[in-house]
């Protein structure tokens, strides 16, 4: 790169377009990452090449597989703020063309002008909503929360199924006669069975119990996660929702608003603990007294959202897991570190737990929720 003076191009503007290229080409770069670039292009300037192509990978790359990427729109990037940086009249303009899938706007003639010049242009596919759908929740901006609840709303959860003690009438001659509605149609014939009826059995949904932990650890989660109660508590009949800290909250009733907003801030206000400490042996022992083995998890799918993180009595959660694990159908623990490289459940909560759980699955993106409303319908 030629020897030049910061003071020509603006080191911000640069560093954020080349990330948001990078985002756009598929790698997942936090926001914070922006900025340290930033601060690194800064340090080292823009007078050698291998400087700012090292500052940026050290900053922005997080994994091996994406180096390749990043070489290549590095060399196409730069290429475009040498010749920018090095035009004595108007300088040579990189044309960014992000293919999102719509129809293509007409050309402008700032568009043409550039065309003329022969500018390089970069076309990278990208979609907003599917670099969204596998960004970690802890790493959201406020708006990109916005849009994951407009998603989440989408989603639907599919009903695990119970045989019900209620049967129908079934057309083919599978099941148990019906012998009532078969003498029925017999003396409406004259006393002659010419049609026999048959009962068939029917399913029903089973309930399902939703368990969020709301401790200071989960916090970056449990914002994501409290908007995924309310999508299911909205979203299908049969479903409880309580939030598990140092004590036990039941937010079913706040959650039940269409308003995403207003449910969402009625279920904060409720829980008084939320972002404190975790007792998940206490929580689910209140659970499991007054809620739980009385009936509300009686054959249903519990799904517990935790880190497993707990300062409480370890014997206490064992006692209580193996309680729920007699009355419950399936127990599915969601827990966002899982997905996280190298990860062990070796947390002393999450390790006593684990032997009574019947599916354990990551829940750290909109993509990891998906796989968990797959998890529960089995």
């Amino acid at each position: 790169m030629p020897d030049v003076s910061e003071g020509v191009v603006e080191v911000e503007r640069l560093a954020v377009a080349f990330t948001r290229l990078l985002r756009g080409s598929g790698i997942d770069i936090p926001l914070g990452a922006t900025l340290t670039f930033g601060e690194a292009l800064r340090t080292v300037g823009l007078s050698r090449r291998d400087d700012v192509y090292w500052a940026g990978q050290a900053t922005l790359v997080k994994r091996p597989e994406d180096i390749e990427t990043y070489d290549r729109v590095f060399d196409a990037f730069w290429h475009g703020v040498t010749a920018r940086l090095t035009a004595p009249l108007p300088p040579t303009v990189v044309t960014l063309a992000f293919d999102t899938g719509e129809e293509p706007e007409p050309a402008t003639e700032d568009a043409a002008q550039n065309e003329q010049n022969d500018a390089p242009v970069i076309a990278v596919r990208w979609s907003p909503t599917e670099v969204l759908r596998h960004r970690d929740f802890a790493e959201y901006t406020p708006a990109e929360f916005v849009e994951a609840r407009r998603l989440m709303t989408d989603l639907r959860l599919a009903r695990s199924m119970r045989p019900s003690r209620r049967r129908r009438r079934g057309r083919r001659a599978h099941g148990t006669p019906d012998v009532r509605r078969t003498v029925r149609d017999a003396l409406r014939a004259g006393g002659e069975p010419i049609r026999r009826s048959y009962l068939t059995p029917t399913e029903t949904p089973r309930r399902l119990v939703l368990l969020l932990d709301v401790s200071g650890s989960m916090e970056p989660y449990a914002r994501a996660f409290v908007r995924f109660l309310h999508a299911a508590v909205v979203g299908r009949r049969r479903v409880e929702a309580f939030a598990l800290g140092t004590r036990l909250t039941r937010i079913t009733r706040e959650l039940s608003s269409r308003d995403p907003d207003a449910a969402i801030t009625s279920a904060a206000d409720r829980v008084a603990d939320w972002a404190g400490g975790t007792r998940l042996g206490d929580s689910l022992r209140a659970f499991n007294d007054e809620w739980g083995v009385r009936g509300m998890a009686r054959g249903a799918v519990v799904v517990v959202l935790s880190d497993g993180w707990d300062r409480g009595d370890p014997s206490v959660l064992r006692e209580q897991m193996e309680r729920m694990r007699r009355v419950a159908h399936r127990i599915v623990w969601v827990n966002p570190l899982k997905a996280s490289p190298g990860y062990a459940p070796l947390a002393q909560g999450m390790a006593t737990a684990l032997a009574y759980v019947d599916e354990f699955v990551e829940g750290h993106s909109l993509a990891a929720l998906e796989r968990v409303a797959e998890a529960i319908a089995r």
